[in-house]
């Protein structure tokens, strides 16, 4: 079997309960070889516990689960060709770096003799750039470091499957960052799969080949970063990903070319959706903030149902979050350069106008 298809996983309708408790209900997805994958949602949302499926800590209650093709619905996890990288690292303080790396490789399970042990150990240590520290203890090393021992100790075994459970909570935000593009670029390198747990949309957007958004036990979404920030399935997964206006709205007219909704006073025509919410339904429309552009009011259109005024501006390097509150529609957040704020001369407290083409709105009516 080719490698690539040996890191292939397919959960067919998997269910995990707890009591009365659902954790998981009805979940099927495909993971490809070789891809990274992260798992996103809130806490509580079944994330962790779809990771400790596929990992073979806990079993399913209900449908299979396969990897490379075969079925390890009822496997113990030292029999799936996966291992796991924990959210505190689990290395151990009174074995150096090389003695934690190459623990896997000498126990009586899998036990390898000295000169094999040796070399996959130096291979790895020179993969993760940890080279130098082989005889340093773990609270000698910075905290990237650690993650980069931890990743080494689970990659020196050859895994197919490489889980990550909120492998950068622990670190601060610049090393965050940096170890983002290490564990990037390492994946790459290796060719494996890597499936990440995480509740960081950002780290998840940053990373990920695949997104699998989950919502209270549910999948809500399956698709590309850009897929789902650009094109949401749901309000629930429209505001977990990024930063998301929402409004409620009526629809008075509906066909094929688009809708008009109702906004408080306001009257919208918004691009076509598929399928089109009949005329007379309640629903949600909305809009990220960098399709907002903002207008100063000229003395005829103070009254415009458009108009919007600025309660705050906050700094973000080279753009500016703009939060906003209109009588139509309550809270707005607009992100505009820096550049283009100055050369407005937007202020707190002015009234602006508020535009959004109808081909960046998204009605949600679920």
């Amino acid at each position: 079997m080719n490698a690539s298809h040996q890191g292939d996983i397919a959960f067919t309708n998997v269910s995990k309960r707890f009591g009365d408790f659902t954790a998981v209900s009805n979940a099927s997805f495909t993971i490809e070889g070789g891809s990274f994958v992260s798992i996103l949602g809130p806490s509580g949302c079944g994330k962790t516990t779809t990771l400790r499926l596929i990992a073979g800590f806990d079993f399913a209650s209900e449908g299979s689960i396969e990897i490379g093709g075969v079925d390890v619905g009822h496997r113990p996890p030292y029999e799936r060709p996966i291992n796991m990288v924990f959210q505190n690292y689990a290395l151990f303080p009174h074995l150096n770096v090389f003695d934690n790396i190459a623990y896997g490789l000498r126990s009586r399970r899998n036990r390898r003799p000295k000169q094999e042990v040796n070399e996959r150990v130096g291979e790895v240590i020179e993969k993760t750039q940890l080279q130098g520290k082989e005889q340093n203890r773990i609270w000698q090393l910075s905290g990237g470091q650690q993650q980069r021992v931890a990743l080494a100790r689970a990659i020196v075994n050859n895994p197919t499957i490489l889980i990550l459970d909120e492998p950068l909570a622990a670190l601060d935000k610049k090393l965050r960052r940096d170890v983002q593009f290490e564990l990037q670029s390492l994946q790459r390198n290796l060719g494996i799969t890597f499936i990440m747990v995480t509740h960081d949309q950002h780290e998840a957007l940053s990373l990920s080949d695949k997104i699998i958004v989950m919502n209270k036990g549910r999948i809500e979404q399956i698709g590309s970063p850009q897929d789902l920030y650009n094109r949401p399935a749901s309000r629930f997964v429209a505001s977990f990903i990024g930063d998301f206006n929402l409004h409620p709205a009526t629809v008075t007219e509906s066909g094929a070319d688009g809708c008009v909704l109702a906004l408080g006073r306001r009257s919208l025509r918004v691009a076509a959706t598929t399928p089109a919410p009949a005329a007379g339904a309640n629903v949600h429309v909305g809009y990220r903030p960098d399709d907002v552009r903002l207008a100063h009011l000229s003395p005829e259109r103070q009254k415009d149902p458009a108009r919007a005024s600025i309660t705050n501006i906050i700094y973000l390097g080279d753009k500016a979050e703009i939060r906003l509150t209109s009588p139509e529609t309550g809270d707005i957040i607009a992100r505009l350069g820096v550049d283009e704020l100055q050369r407005q001369a937007f202020a707190v407290g002015q009234e602006v106008e508020t535009v959004v083409d109808a081909g960046n709105y998204r009605i949600f009516t679920n």
